[in-house]
């Protein structure tokens, strides 16, 4: 094996790469210094609308493909177009941030990481649903379990559902005991049955002779 020769062929592929990074990275200019947007996403909190690009977000996103395609307002003018979304300012920003470089910083994971996670099952992401995931498996703990629960179910994580409800079973005296449960299990009733069934243990089956 030529040593030098492999050594050359990694350089020009690692140059090659961070080439076309750069090169994709003109998607991220476009949306930090609003080059001509064609609409406008209004966040939840009466925040002020975020400019972005249609293109962009339906090849990100076969829901909002689709929404574009079918509404007739998104044929306005650009500067009418404003659609309002569920999300608060710094969820939206940072969703649109990653829809245009495919990154999230890991302080914006976990602040908005349950928002991402919803939006990404709503407008079918899947790179970000997988992130989303490994982010919050990655995270579970004590002070977070019922919430990762709770949003496993949403968003459709069956593995990190089953985590989540074995790590609250393990830990079960810290969580009926805590401070927001009862309020939490009013809200999810469901969820609450599912713990419930799975801290009773399995009794053995009694036979009866006839």
């Amino acid at each position: 094996m030529d040593i030098g020769r492999f050594v050359n062929d990694t350089k020009v592929e690692r140059d090659d790469l961070e080439e076309r990074l750069n090169f994709l990275s003109g998607f991220v200019a476009a949306f930090r210094y609003q080059m001509h947007p064609d609409i406008l996403l209004k966040p939840s909190n009466d925040g002020p609308p975020i400019p972005a690009h249609k293109a962009l977000l339906a090849v990100r996103s076969e829901v909002l493909k689709n929404m574009f395609e079918s509404e007739s307002r998104f044929k306005a003018p650009a500067t009418e177009i404003e659609t309002v979304w569920e999300m608060k300012h710094d969820e939206l920003e940072t969703l649109l941030e990653f829809l245009y470089n495919g990154v999230v910083s890991e302080d914006k994971m976990k602040r908005h990481v349950y928002a991402l996670s919803l939006a990404a099952d709503k407008y079918y992401i899947p790179y970000l649903r997988k992130i989303c995931e490994r982010h919050l498996d990655l995270y579970l703990c004590l002070t977070n379990a019922l919430d990762i629960l709770e949003i496993a179910e949403v968003c459709s994580y069956p593995k990190l559902k089953d985590k989540a409800l074995a790590f609250i079973v393990e830990n079960s005296s810290h969580f009926v005991h805590a401070t927001g449960f009862y309020d939490w299990a009013l809200k999810n009733p469901h969820l609450h049955v599912l713990i419930t069934m799975a801290m009773v243990p399995k009794t053995k089956t009694k036979t009866f002779p006839f």
